[in-house]
């Protein structure tokens, strides 16, 4: 189909985050052992069976991702491959169909191609987000997997995650709440695990925090992650360390991110279980890292009733949460060299 390269009438550097909709997305189903070739769809609106297990059981899992304008007008995506893999890691897990890689990318890129005048133009500071999600439809009553499946895949541009003007910091407030058990369904992007977190945001708010922080719920020690982001640390003795647990999404951003700091920061890499209460002592910055968030510097976290601060008592960004965002979003919007191969160009004509 033919693209227009006329842009939308749009305030771009002011969209905030939220779902504006777009001209088209891409729509595949399974049925029978068999996806469908896909097509591209105008309508928003999808019609399920009321006994859709996606409905009753919560068998759908997503994904997100985002298309970035680069200098020289290229529309690039960023790691799609580890979305594919991880769409599918929760498809496994939840029973469902796994959606073929070149399925996936094909679906990604005809609904960004086709919504090409909804990209926000390079240095606009806003993004085109990518929602590709996989859904257990059709007729169904008992608690068993679905009998038809549909893949979507919908973008809309969107602002920063959270509304500043550059680096966002945020505050973070320990969770009374278990995200996941550990043998739960925590390493999965499924969206059973953030309605579960819709009130433990609501009570970090109260506090006066911008996200819940979640502790390993065998113990309630250990740092699993924000209520919709991964944690990075850089600690003293020149250690950068994210935590580890069976129960932490394995975000694309934070992989990246702790490549970057190996690669370009002369820090001791750590992927480790983090105890917060004895170490938090020894952090000299902190931030929540992932698709929508990017990366946002914690100024600080408010644990056993009282309050602690990081970096320049929280009131700035620090140089190495700095260094790792220049050096990831110079990469995903194409200003740096892409010396990994993580960048993936669609072809708009």
């Amino acid at each position: 189909m033919a693209t227009s390269k006329a842009k939308k009438d749009l305030d771009w550097a002011d969209l905030g985050f939220k779902y504006r909709q777009t001209d088209s997305r891409f729509s595949s189903t399974y049925r029978n052992g068999v996806w469908s070739q896909g097509e591209l769809l105008d309508s928003p609106m999808i019609s399920v069976h009321e006994g859709a297990p996606a409905l009753h059981y919560a068998q759908q899992c997503f994904e997100g991702m985002k298309a970035q304008t680069a200098p020289d007008g290229r529309v690039l995506l960023f790691r799609p491959d580890l979305n594919s893999e991880r769409m599918n890691q929760a498809a496994g897990r939840l029973m469902m169909p796994q959606v073929p890689y070149e399925l996936f990318i094909r679906g990604v890129e005809e609904a960004v191609r086709a919504n090409y005048a909804w990209i926000p133009p390079y240095g606009s500071g806003a993004s085109l987000y990518i929602r590709p999600m996989l859904i257990g439809v059709g007729e169904n009553l008992g608690l068993r997997t679905a009998n038809e499946f549909e893949f979507r895949v919908f973008v809309s541009p969107v602002g920063p995650y959270y509304k500043s003007a550059g680096l966002a910091i945020i505050s973070l407030a320990v969770s009374e709440y278990d995200r996941a058990a550990p043998a739960g369904t925590g390493a999965y992007k499924v969206g059973a695990n953030y309605a579960g977190g819709l009130l433990a945001t609501k009570t970090a708010h109260d506090l006066g925090a911008n996200e819940a922080l979640y502790l390993d719920s065998a113990k309630r020690t250990y740092i699993d992650e924000a209520g919709s982001a991964n944690i990075i640390i850089a600690m003293k003795g020149g250690r950068f360390v994210t935590p580890k647990s069976n129960a932490i999404l394995p975000s694309v951003t934070r992989r990246s991110i702790m490549t970057l700091a190996e690669q370009h920061l002369d820090r001791i890499i750590e992927d480790r279980p983090v105890d917060l209460r004895k170490e938090i002592g020894d952090f000299e910055e902190m931030a929540a890292c992932g698709t929508a968030a990017v990366l946002s510097p914690v100024g600080k976290v408010w644990v056993d009733g009282q309050w602690h601060t990081f970096h320049d008592n929280g009131e700035s960004v620090g140089p190495v949460m700095q260094k790792v965002y220049d050096l990831l979003v110079g990469i995903q919007r194409g200003e740096l060299a892409d010396d990994n191969g993580w960048t993936h160009e669609v072809r708009i004509d």
